[in-house]
């Protein structure tokens, strides 16, 4: 009996017309498919059977244990494409699988699904470019046709009348303060005139024996009165600091805060008056996404308006009390320090700085070292 050669490259396997195996070639087919098939796919014997590829039918391979010679059992069966993960698990272990088909295979393109494209920052620029414009056009119309009388703007009449108030007061305090400036000058140049008389006043007292006690007497005087006059001028320094804060930084920052609200005003009676006019027009096909799209920014535009005027109505409410609060507490410091300075009271001078814990630097001395600082 002759010996049948094994197949080494590959293993044919004919197809009936019902798509299953032919019982002569079974045992040759079993043999060089399980040394093919990697040991995790789980399958103790397999046998594959294929259809035509014209339509969108797949290739089938049924899985299971195959009968012995004189068994009747029936395999299992189960749906596999021929580009699955098994048949490419297959072909790499060197053994090639030939799948016949009743037709010819035809190769189907599906639809292709593309990443997100990257945006192109060039064209980012570009937009904001163009949506800066747009809303700095439709921003100068408003402003123009307000100062010429035709257009409309909202007012808040309550809103308005506090603004105008804290601009008022705000030039106001500026005077102040620019005059308490002038008076701390012109003290401290009288305090340095008053420590140099004294300075002399005591040079002649000791060499003008005749006149020592006239010199001395008006030595002590004017030292004295230096004192003081540093005293006085540390509490007047301490009261410019502290108006100086309140008008440049939190009326400032109010005020900044006004700046932006009116901003938003502006765009808000822009984004309005386009809207109105849109809708005094004709609606057609053309009109009515552009009146969709400017009934969307003019709704943004009044939110960002509303808040606003929120964050307007709640800095004043604070500024107010804050005002309050700062002004009494130096304005009485003023008062007090004036009045001791005047009346030759030194106790009472003295007693008004520790009220409002001021330190006055010690004349003549040096700057503290960084160690100090630390």
């Amino acid at each position: 009996m002759a010996q049948e050669s094994p197949k080494n490259s590959a293993a044919e396997i004919p197809v009936t017309s019902n798509g299953q195996l032919e019982d002569s070639h079974e045992h040759s087919f079993n043999r060089d498919l399980k040394c093919s098939l990697p040991v995790g796919l789980g399958l103790s014997e397999t046998k594959i059977t294929s259809h035509g590829f014209d339509g969108a039918k797949e290739g089938v391979v049924e899985a299971g244990q195959f009968p012995n010679k004189g068994s009747s059992a029936s395999p299992k069966s189960s749906v596999i494409s021929p580009s699955s993960a098994a048949a490419s698990r297959l072909a790499g272990q060197g053994c090639d699988l030939i799948i016949p088909t009743g037709g010819r295979a035809q190769q189907k393109s599906g639809p292709v699904v593309l990443a997100d494209e990257v945006k192109n920052p060039a064209m980012e620029k570009l937009e904001l470019v163009r949506k800066w414009s747009l809303n700095t056009y439709k921003c100068t119309r408003q402003i123009i046709s307000e100062k010429l009388g035709r257009g409309s703007r909202t007012v808040d009449l309550e809103l308005e009348a506090q603004i105008d108030i804290l601009r008022d007061n705000k030039k106001k305090y500026e005077n102040i303060l620019r005059l308490a400036q002038t008076l701390s000058t012109q003290l401290f140049q009288m305090v340095h005139t008053q420590r140099q008389l004294g300075d002399a006043f005591a040079d002649l007292s000791l060499k003008s024996l005749e006149l020592h006690e006239e010199f001395g007497y008006n030595a002590d005087t004017q030292k004295l009165l230096a004192k003081n006059g540093e005293t006085l001028l540390g509490a007047i320094n301490f009261f410019i600091a502290s108006v100086n804060t309140l008008v440049n930084k939190t009326i400032e920052d109010t005020l900044l805060t006004v700046k932006q609200y009116e901003s938003a005003r502006i765009e808000y009676d822009a984004y309005r008056t386009d809207l109105e006019e849109l809708n005094l027009g004709p609606r057609d096909a053309n009109t009515l996404p552009k009146i969709e799209q400017s009934q969307q920014l003019f709704q943004v535009h009044k939110e960002k308006y509303d808040k606003m005027r929120n964050d307007v109505s709640i800095k004043l409410k604070f500024l107010e009390e804050n005002k309050v609060k700062v002004l009494h507490n130096q304005l009485v410091l003023f008062h007090n320090a004036i009045a001791a300075y005047f009346a030759g009271n030194q106790k009472q001078l003295e007693q008004t700085l520790k009220q409002f814990h001021i330190k006055l630097k010690t004349p003549g001395a040096d700057a503290p070292s960084w160690l100090e600082e630390q």
